[in-house]
Formats: structure tokens, sequence, C-alpha cells
């Protein structure tokens, strides 16, 4: 009984030590984040790219958004659609004046989600961290607000 009870305190340790890791994000401007950031909070992963006209419309539309925030509800994040990295995406990111934070590596696969055929495409992610829509074409502020107001009531 000894050794199953040690067993027993082994794996309450490691589970609580497993909770306290924190995946790491990483960002464009050299930072990085974890998903627990954004916990509590209504998060749309946008995919875009320099070439997808309709990507360089939406940009303005989601740096509204993101500066907006919708009182703290609400995070914009960006995936450059062509894995651009360092210098390349930051240079780009400022030439579209990109004001909300892009992520280096693509989430998708957190919400099984391959990369998005269409562009742009964008995640919307609950404040639980649960993928609850995928928008695919461009939106504007009022559409992107509704999204997150309409799932909200889901």
């Amino acid at each position: 009984m000894i050794g199953i009870g040690r067993w027993l305190v082994i794996g309450l340790i490691a589970g609580v030590l497993a909770g306290c890791s924190r995946p790491e994000v990483e960002l464009a401007d050299g930072g990085s984040a974890s998903w627990e950031n954004w916990r509590g909070q209504w998060v749309l992963v946008n995919y875009w790219a320099e070439w997808c006209a309709p990507c360089r419309k939406e940009i303005p539309e989601l740096n509204r958004l993101h500066e907006d925030g919708r009182d703290g509800r609400v995070t914009v994040l960006g995936v450059n659609f062509d894995g651009l990295r360092g210098e390349a995406l930051t240079s780009l990111m400022k030439e579209m004046d990109i004001r909300f934070p892009v992520l280096v590596n693509d989430p998708g696969a957190r919400w099984d989600q391959g990369p998005p055929t269409v562009l742009p495409s964008t995640l919307v992610i609950d404040p639980e961290g649960n993928l609850r829509e995928v928008l695919v074409g461009p939106q504007n502020y009022e559409s992107l607000t509704r999204a997150v107001e309409m799932t909200s009531e889901v």
C-alpha cells in the first residue's frame, strides 16, 4: 500500500508541475507569450499575406478591433500565410501598418485546423480557448464584432 501511495503522490506532483508549465508563443517582434495570457478573452487569429488584396483591405479593421479591444474582451493575433520570419516579417508588418501581434508559427493545429485555403481567414477562439467559428473572406469591424457577440450567446 505504501508503494501505491508513493506513486499517487508522484503522479499528483507531476500533474501540478505540468499545470504550471506555460506553452510559449513566439511573436514576430521577438517577444513571447503564453496562450494563458489570452484566457478569458475572445481571440481572433487572422491569416494574411502581402499579395492578398482583401487582406490589405481588412488589416485596418483588425487594427481598429485590436486597439478597441472591446473593453479587454478581444485580442487580435495575426499569422503570415507565407511563413515569413525575422526581419522580413517585421518589415512587412511595418509596411502594411499591422498593429496587432503577429505569431511566428501557425497555431491552427491547437484546434485541428490546417492552413486556410482562402485568405483572409480568421479563427474565432472563445474565452475558454475553444474554436467557435472560422470566418472565411474579408471582414470589417462590424462583422468581426458581430462574430464575437453572436458566438458569445451560443
